[in-house]
Parts: structure tokens; sequence; C-alpha cells
């Protein structure tokens, strides 16, 4: 299945519904911060299995507790519904973190 690339309007209305995501050099971006390096790398753990799921897969870098994420879809040269769809699993996961 070949993906749509998004335009900029299309990615700044699907922006609006992910607090904190922002269109950032063709990604979108957004940063989280952790109490520690343990749960930073159990957040990412469990965004990897998420990521795999949807065989989507972030960018993304981590330093001690605060994890940097860069969603783009590499087949089209930028933002497609693929990247939404993981940006809204990954708040999910966010919002569900104790």
């Amino acid at each position: 299945m070949i993906m749509e690339k998004l335009n900029e309007q299309q990615i700044e209305t699907a922006l609006k519904a992910l607090e904190g995501w922002k269109l950032e050099n063709g990604s979108i971006t957004k940063s989280y911060t952790f109490a520690n390096f343990k749960e930073a790398f159990a957040f990412m753990t469990r965004v990897a299995f998420e990521a795999e799921s949807q065989n989507h897969h972030p960018n993304w870098e981590n330093v001690y507790n605060s994890v940097t994420i860069a969603l783009n879809t590499h087949d089209v040269g930028g933002i497609t519904l693929n990247d939404i769809t993981l940006a809204k699993s990954i708040e999910q996961i966010v919002n569900s973190w104790e």
C-alpha cells in the first residue's frame, strides 16, 4: 500500500489533535521528560512494541531522562497518516503512564 504524503495544511490540522507535537525539518516531533533513565527506557520499550505492531518506526534520541521522537515516512519523503497514527498511539502510551 502506497501512503500519500500529507500537505502542510493537512499536517497542521492533524497536529491540532496532538498536543506538543510540531512540524520540524520534515518530521513531526515531540520531546518527553521522565523521572529518570529507567522510566525513559521503559517508555521507549512500550513505543517500540507499538511501532513494530504498526510496522512504522520512529527516529528518536534518548539522553538520560529525555526522549525526543521524530516521525516521517521515508518512502514518500514526508509526513503521512502512518506518522499521525503512530503519534496518536505514542500519546496514548504517555497518557496511560503511571
